[in-house]
């Protein structure tokens, strides 16, 4: 069995837009991928590893353990053999308690690319192949978390673009989430159910193209 590592936020926990509520795994984008690439007749396990708040390298002023960075290499070490990590960070880099523009938040990327591949993993055990995925771009955001996130669709413009470079340069796969959903119109940051299921087919096409599990 190969095993993936989907690295994320509340996007993809599935947070259901201006609730506490979360979507099912088989409703998940992560669930839809494992469920889409084993009906390629692959032996898939995705494993979730997905907090709400969570940044590339920044820390919440109101909430411990939402920096990425921290921990992540022992996250690689738990979960090891990897045969891919997708990573789909940057949302939560342009709340409103940082000044972080697109190309800081895909420099935090950057960080945790290094961090994988220098986790202490078991010695014979594959250095896993990494995805960055970049999120819808932010919308006007409303309801509950408008606040948490005023003037984040201003910051965040550019961040496909500047996180596909990144990926360039540290030889990662990329993905545009933004060339296949939008933010919900509820909250104007999360992703709704239908959502959820489109990026998880297209995840699952893309996914196959570059990784080779038989």
């Amino acid at each position: 069995m190969h095993q993936i590592l989907v690295y994320s936020d509340s996007l993809t926990w599935g947070i259901i837009p201006d609730t506490r509520k979360r979507l099912s795994f088989d409703q998940r984008w992560p669930g839809v991928l494992e469920d889409q690439l084993n009906q390629q007749n692959n032996n898939v396990r995705v494993i979730e590893n997905c907090l709400n708040g969570r940044r590339t390298v920044w820390s919440d002023p109101y909430k411990e353990g939402r920096d990425g960075s921290q921990g992540l290499a022992q996250v690689i070490e738990i979960n090891s053999p990897l045969k891919l990590v997708l990573i789909m960070l940057g949302t939560n880099d342009f709340q409103s308690s940082h000044n972080n523009n697109a190309w800081q938040s895909a420099q935090g990327v950057a960080c945790l690319v290094n961090i994988i591949r220098h986790a202490p993993i078991e010695p014979g055990m594959p250095t896993p192949e990494i995805m960055l995925v970049a999120p819808p771009p932010i919308i006007k955001p409303k309801g509950v978390i408008a606040k948490k996130f005023v003037s984040a669709e201003k910051r965040c413009v550019d961040f496909a673009k500047e996180l596909c470079s990144v990926a360039e340069q540290v030889s990662a796969y990329f993905f545009d989430a933004g060339s296949i959903v939008d933010a919900s119109e509820i909250d104007g940051i999360h992703l709704d159910a239908p959502q959820h299921y489109m990026l998880g087919e297209a995840l699952a096409g893309a996914v196959g193209k570059c990784i080779n599990f038989k």
